[in-house]
């Protein structure tokens, strides 16, 4: 069983940036693929970024892409998820989520989920 603790949310003005990290326990990390997700007030959970085992492939949403990043520490089990030039519309929980598939985008592919954190970007 696979724990996932997120951190580093908060309030923050337009322009500015988060860095959140997604500690995991409990598993080998290393063998997990790993994403973020993030969820709107009034909205359903959508995908932001993810990363493979390695961490040598990424993909994220056209809506974070050139702005957000996503890496992965395997020696500390920590995923960070670094968001600059965060715009009002980023408000919302972020999650991490850990999964064996490779489907790295659909919410179906992970089977681990953290509690959420939330950020919030005030304009």
């Amino acid at each position: 069983q696979v724990q996932l603790v997120e951190s580093g949310g908060g309030l923050v003005q337009a322009g500015g940036s988060l860095r959140l990290s997604c500690a995991a326990s409990g598993g080998t990390f290393s063998t997990y693929h790993v994403g973020w997700f993030r969820q709107r007030p009034g909205k359903e959970r959508d995908f932001v970024a993810a990363t493979n085992r390695s961490g040598g492939r990424t993909i994220y949403a056209d809506s974070v892409k050139g702005r957000f990043t996503i890496s992965r520490d395997n020696a500390k089990n920590t995923v960070y998820l670094q968001m600059n030039s965060l715009k009002p519309e980023d408000t919302a929980v972020y999650y991490c989520a850990s999964g064996l598939s490779i489907a790295f985008s659909s919410i179906g592919a992970y089977d681990y989920w953290g509690q959420g954190t939330q950020v919030t970007v005030s304009s």
